[in-house]
């Protein structure tokens, strides 16, 4: 974590959302990554997310686990409470804060190696769950704490500084998210904080888990020629899906009449999110599709991002699934929590 804080300096002019706060409020530490990384872009579109939202920093919940990516929670809402856990157990501990306090909004930040290889079966499982969360994924290709082996998500044929190409298949989170039931499955590209942004807002208000893969480059170890997660190969064979806006629902939208090409998708807050297909035909509501055509993108070494799925009808999250109160648990009163001996007595009995 970052302990070095940044001056509370603002100028006279700066706008204020609905809650009277400046964008500046939402930012944290200084960063101490390197500069130029990917994640900082990432954390920029966090705050301006966030921001844009009106998202009351008391109920926000940062959780990460370890990895460069673990240091993003000390880099926005300096305000809202974080937790780095154990490398590779950010879902559980975000399964547990989203359990017994459905009122925060959860933000959860992994790494390729948090995620993908120690943490594969904890991210797994919270999909298959659907915790109300934002899962996003900082996915750079390599091990930048220990200086650049090749992670889990590295392609076939991608070359190390040294040159030495890839030999072992990678794992897609999207395509894992897809085919696990993910009801909200997106990649942007942090170099592209236009299309990010929107993502990361439709995803903080999707209920449910809202996955977002980030290609988010290490400069250090993985922005050469012959990587496939650098600035510059990400920018030439980025292929959007859709091209993504979060319009909530309280402002009025006036658009002029369209040809048939723009999809809404309702969201279950009430928000909405206008969608205009950039690939003919692109249907982000039908699961399928979205992994056939994310499959295709790496059949002709292209990369897949905007929003390519999301469930219209799901509903069920989590803690609907377990009946959890909608009052925190730290606000019920004793005779909720502990119902007593004959209360428990009578739950054995139903399992005799």
């Amino acid at each position: 974590m970052s302990s070095i804080a940044k001056p509370p300096v603002f100028h006279p002019s700066a706008r204020t959302n609905a809650l009277g706060l400046r964008l500046r409020d939402y930012e944290g530490g200084m960063s101490t990554l390197c500069a130029g990384c990917g994640h900082d872009s990432v954390t920029a579109a966090l705050i301006q997310a966030a921001w844009e939202l009106s998202i009351s920093p008391e109920i926000a919940a940062k959780m990460s686990g370890i990895g460069c990516s673990a240091k993003t929670t000390a880099y926005f809402m300096k305000q809202s409470h974080g937790f780095n856990s154990v490398h590779g157990r950010m879902p559980s501990v975000t399964t547990g804060a989203a359990a017994a306090n459905r009122q925060l909004v959860c933000i959860g930040i992994s790494g390729d190696g948090d995620s993908l290889s120690i943490g594969l079966g904890q991210m797994c499982h919270a999909v298959r769950r659907n915790v109300n969360m934002l899962y996003v994924l900082e996915n750079n290709g390599v091990y930048g704490l220990t200086k650049g082996q090749f992670s889990a998500s590295a392609d076939i044929g991608s070359t190390s500084r040294k040159g030495v190409p890839n030999q072992m298949a990678p794992i897609d989170p999207v395509l894992l998210a897809l085919s696990l039931g993910a009801t909200f499955v997106a990649r942007s590209f942090s170099g592209d904080k236009q299309q990010l942004v929107p993502i990361l807002k439709a995803g903080i208000t999707h209920r449910g888990l809202a996955l977002v893969d980030v290609i988010s480059p290490c400069v250090t170890f993985n922005n050469h020629e012959g990587s496939t997660k650098s600035y510059a190969h990400t920018r030439t064979h980025e292929v959007e899906a859709v091209a993504t806006d979060f319009v909530p629902l309280k402002h009025a939208i006036d658009i002029a009449p369209s040809n048939g090409a723009v999809i809404d998708v309702s969201m279950h807050d009430g928000s909405l999110l206008r969608l205009r297909p950039a690939t003919a035909g692109y249907d982000p509501t039908d699961r399928a599709a979205a992994y056939a055509h994310v499959r295709a993108c790496q059949a002709r070494g292209e990369i897949a991002t905007g929003l390519l799925f999301v469930d219209e009808g799901s509903s069920q999250e989590m803690c609907d699934e377990l009946k959890l109160p909608a009052e925190p648990l730290h606000d019920l009163p004793f005779e909720r929590l502990c119902p007593g001996s004959r209360a428990l007595d009578e739950l054995m009995e139903r399992y005799r």
